[in-house]
């Protein structure tokens, strides 16, 4: 994660900490010199002083990147006779054909060495100006809104019966006080009663026992039941049971056969008496009947 640092960065470029040909002495050196303020002393002794890689590894990387145009040492001699070297650093390398041609990013630091036998004067560098840290993010700035989140379908109406009844709502409201007792989490509050008892009452119409809806509504419970009110009504619209079919009348079945009570011969008739024959003959029955 990259944080923004308003104060005390350096930009340094990718060409440099990404070098393919450059040591990892020497991109980390020149790193360093590019993080320093102007009139910074960058000689071998100073360098040697602040790191452990020892004076020939930091003359070796200074070289290298000398070589490669991220800077420049040049050694002058003053009217008074001594000699002076500038270190000019450059943030963008410049190749050999134009490091004459180019100018530095700012103007170098002068610093006397003794000619004989004395060590050589630190090497001041010369930084570019400070870059300007890009803006923090604009407060106007409009947040991206939230995705979406996916819709749901609303979930389908509770049933109702085709006509009202009042003793089978009265039935239906009992019905639902009653759950309770089968399970302490069907617990439901008055206006639950009133909603879900519709539905009951629609389920009495089409002809379902009272126990049937009980036990349809109060058994094979989640273990983990948090919307009582929500499953009971999911229950009631979608094992809804069918109205039933309107009632037939029997068909009739064959008239049962009789025993004669004058002749004892065998006739069919609804009721038990005497065959056509015999009531034809009998003057108390009179004429029978075809």
């Amino acid at each position: 994660m990259r944080d923004y640092q308003p104060r005390r960065y350096t930009i340094i470029g990718d060409h440099l900490t990404q070098h393919r040909d450059l040591s990892l002495t020497a991109i980390g050196l020149g790193a360093h010199i590019q993080s320093l303020p102007d009139g910074a002393a960058v000689d071998i002794r100073t360098l040697s002083g602040k790191f452990a890689e020892g004076r020939d590894r930091i003359a070796a990387a200074l070289r290298e990147l000398e070589d490669h145009g991220y800077i420049k040492r040049i050694r002058e001699r003053t009217p008074e006779g001594r000699i002076v070297t500038r270190t000019l650093s450059y943030n963008v390398p410049r190749i050999d054909s134009d490091r004459h041609a180019a100018e530095p990013v700012a103007g170098p630091t002068v610093e006397p060495v003794a000619e004989q036998p004395a060590p050589p004067a630190p090497e001041p560098v010369v930084r570019p100006p400070a870059t300007t840290p890009p803006p923090p993010p604009s407060s106007n700035t409009t947040p991206a809104p939230p995705p979406a989140r996916p819709h749901r379908p609303a979930p389908p109406p509770l049933p109702e019966p085709t006509a009202p009844v009042p003793e089978r709502h009265r039935l239906a409201a009992a019905l639902l006080a009653e759950l309770r007792r089968d399970d302490a989490r069907l617990l439901l509050a008055e206006r639950d009663v009133r909603r879900l008892a519709p539905g009951v009452a629609a389920w009495l119409e089409r002809g379902a026992a009272p126990d049937a809806v009980r036990r349809t509504l109060a058994t094979a419970l989640p273990p983990d039941l948090r919307h009582p009110v929500a499953l009971l009504a999911h229950r009631l619209t979608a094992l809804l049971p069918p109205p039933l079919p309107a009632a037939t009348k029997p068909r009739p079945g064959p008239v049962p056969l009789q025993n004669c009570d004058g002749c004892d011969r065998a006739f069919r008739a609804p009721r038990a008496g005497l065959c056509r024959d015999c009531r034809m003959t009998s003057p108390a029955h009179g004429p029978a009947a075809a």
